[in-house]
Parts: C-alpha cells; sequence; structure tokens
C-alpha cells in the first residue's frame, strides 16, 4: 500500500509544477482510487483469512469435543514412550526427564505424519505425563525441573506449529 501512496505523492509533486489546479486534482484522486482499492482488497483478503481460521477453529472443537478412544490412547502412549509406556502413573523424578526427552524424540519424528486427531492422542499422553510431574514435584532436583520445563516448552512449540500449519491449510483451501 505504501508504495502507491508514494508514487500518487511523487505524481502530484511532479505534476504540480506545470500543472492546473484541476490536473493536480485529477492526479490526488487517482492516486486516492489505487489506495482505495488496495485498502478493498486488504480487507477482502483479511475477511477471508478470518473466516477459514473461525472454520479451522470449530473443527478443532468439534473433534476435541469428541472422547478419544482407549484402545488409540493405549497405542499412542506405546508409541511415543517406548520404555516408559504403561508406567506413566508410577514415574519417579529420575525417570521423568528421560521419558519427558523420550517423548520429544518421537514427537519430533512423527509430527509430519500426525493428523489432528493424532495430536489429541499425544496431548493425552503429554497430560498424563504432566500429572505425575505435579505429583512428585517436590522430590525433583531444581535442574531436571528445567529440563523437564524446556521439553514441555518444546512440546507445545511443535503443537503450536501443527495449528499454525492446519490454519494456513484451511486458508489455502479458502482461496480455492
Amino acid at each position: 500500500m505504501l508504495p502507491a501512496a508514494i508514487v500518487a505523492g511523487a505524481a502530484l509533486l511532479l505534476t504540480s509544477c506545470d500543472s492546473t489546479p484541476r490536473e493536480r486534482q485529477e492526479v490526488a484522486r487517482e492516486g486516492v482510487r489505487e489506495l482505495d482499492t488496495l485498502a478493498r482488497t486488504a480487507a477482502q483478503k483479511v475477511a477471508r483469512l478470518g473466516k477459514a481460521t473461525a472454520r479451522y477453529d470449530a473443527a478443532n472443537r468439534a473433534r476435541r469435543d469428541q472422547p478419544l478412544d482407549p484402545r488409540q490412547e493405549i497405542a499412542m502412549e506405546t508409541k511415543l514412550m517406548g520404555p516408559y509406556a504403561g508406567q506413566l502413573d508410577n514415574l519417579t523424578p529420575t525417570d521423568l526427564p528421560n521419558a519427558y526427552a523420550q517423548l520429544i524424540r518421537v514427537a519430533r519424528e512423527q509430527r509430519d505424519t500426525w493428523t489432528d486427531r493424532d495430536w489429541d492422542y499425544a496431548r493425552a499422553v503429554y497430560r498424563r505425563l504432566n500429572d505425575q510431574v505435579k505429583q512428585i514435584r517436590m522430590d525433583l532436583p531444581a535442574r531436571e525441573e528445567v529440563r523437564i520445563r524446556a521439553r514441555q516448552a518444546e512440546f507445545v512449540a511443535l503443537q503450536a506449529g501443527r495449528t499454525a500449519e492446519g490454519i494456513k491449510d484451511a486458508t489455502r483451501q479458502q482461496a480455492k
């Protein structure tokens, strides 16, 4: 939008030297029309993107409202947690940092192939791991808690990346 304003302003200055007030007025009108067109186009794009994002968000909420299948949840836990699968409620302060490392390692490897529903199951496993941290937090050494917090932040970042990708895909589909 700025280049059109600069062009209009430059044209107005250049024509002001040997032009009539009517000519200058017409140049200014043309510049304003260009700016209006650019503003209208931008507003339409923003509205379209907003609608696509709202649809994506509504679909996400509807999907998350559906209960998870316990068998699939166990399968995802086994896939994500490897040797820690089935033991999330019994992990000790010594085990938890490595369990989070296992979760993050697999999430990094698999994230490109996961569907939104797979992320729902991964979040459920992550939540259970976080619940265990809450249970034994007082027994965790500070350095281990910092390592766990870093891995929690990475998991949230991976998940946010997937959400951003989903919104981007939804807006692309809207544009077609």
